[in-house]
C-alpha cells in the first residue's frame, strides 16, 4: 500500500472495529449468563453471543467506510471484495479463555494483500491493550500509556521463554515436535491464545508455537510481530499467513533453533 491517505483510512477503521467490539464483548466477560455453543458434533469448538455480535458490528463498519474490501471472518465467513485489501478478522480469539474468565482472549483484526498480511491489531478489551504493527507502525497502548514495540534480541533456546495454547498442540507427531523444543527451552507456558503472540512483539516472550491455526487466527500476530523485529513462519520456515503450523519467535537465533527440530515434523 502507497497511499498514505488510505494508509491513515485503513489504520483509522481498525481502531473503530477495536473500539465498537469492546464495546459489544466486555459486558458477556465474566457474566453469569454467558453460555456458548458448540460448533462441533465431535469434539468442543466454543461460540458465544459475544463471538457474534463483535463479528457482526466489525462487518457493518466495514460495510460503510471500507465496501470495497474483502472480509475474511471466523464467524460468518467471507465476504467478497473488489480493492485488493482483505480484513481478515477473528471477534473473540481464545473463546474457550474467554469463558473461564481468564484475560488472555483478544480481538484480531488484520489487513491483507496478495503478499500477506500488512497491518495488523491485537486488542485485550478487558486490560485495555492494544498492540498494532504495520503501515509504519510498532506500538501498544494500555493502561500505562503508549510504548514502542520491539521483540527480544538473539539468545539461544536454553534461555527462550516458550508459549503455546494447548499441551497437546495438535497431533500426535506435532505435540512431539513441540516437547523437543521445550525440552530445551529456560520456561514453558501455556493457555495465553493470541496473548502470548502480541507478548513477543513486546519483548516479553521468545517463542510461540502452535499447529492446527486458521488464517484468522494468524494473520494478525503476524503483522505485529514482523513490525517489532520478530518472525513468523510455518515449520518448514515458509508462509504461515493462511494457518496450519506456526512459529513466532522474536530474532533470529530462537526461531533457527526451533524450527530445527520442528522441520523435522513429519506431515500427516
Amino acid at each position: 500500500m502507497t497511499d498514505n491517505t488510505d494508509a491513515k483510512n485503513v489504520i483509522e477503521t481498525a481502531h473503530a472495529l477495536a473500539d465498537a467490539a469492546r464495546e459489544v464483548i466486555l459486558p458477556h466477560f465474566r457474566s453469569p449468563d454467558l453460555d456458548a455453543d458448540n460448533k462441533l458434533s465431535s469434539g468442543f469448538d466454543p461460540v458465544t453471543a459475544a463471538d457474534r455480535a463483535a463479528e457482526q458490528v466489525m462487518r457493518d463498519i466495514l460495510a460503510v467506510r471500507r465496501p470495497a474490501d474483502a472480509i475474511v471472518g471466523e464467524e460468518f465467513g467471507t465476504k467478497e471484495g473488489s480493492s485488493g485489501l482483505s480484513w481478515v478478522i477473528d471477534p473473540i480469539d481464545g473463546t474457550r479463555g474467554f469463558m473461564s474468565g481468564t484475560p488472555t482472549w483478544g480481538v484480531l483484526i488484520a489487513v491483507s494483500d496478495d503478499t500477506g498480511p500488512i497491518y495488523g491489531l491485537i486488542d485485550q478489551p478487558y486490560t485495555g491493550e492494544r498492540f498494532e504493527g504495520g503501515l509504519g507502525i510498532a506500538r501498544m497502548t494500555g493502561p500505562r500509556g503508549e510504548a514502542a514495540l520491539a521483540a527480544r534480541s538473539d539468545r539461544p533456546l536454553s534461555e527462550a521463554i516458550l508459549f503455546t495454547t494447548f499441551p497437546e498442540v495438535g497431533t500426535n507427531a506435532e505435540m512431539l515436535g513441540f516437547q523437543q523444543v521445550a525440552e530445551k527451552a529456560k520456561l514453558t507456558r501455556y493457555g495465553m491464545d493470541c496473548y502470548a503472540y502480541a507478548l513477543v512483539a513486546a519483548g516479553q516472550v521468545d517463542l510461540v508455537i502452535e499447529a492446527g491455526l486458521s488464517n484468522y487466527d494468524i494473520q494478525a500476530p503476524i503483522a505485529v510481530i514482523e513490525a517489532a523485529g520478530g518472525i513468523v513462519t510455518d515449520w518448514q520456515g515458509g508462509p504461515a499467513d493462511q494457518g496450519g503450523r506456526v512459529l513466532a519467535a522474536a530474532s533470529k537465533q530462537q526461531h533457527a533453533e526451533a524450527l530445527e527440530i520442528l522441520s523435522r515434523v513429519p506431515l500427516e
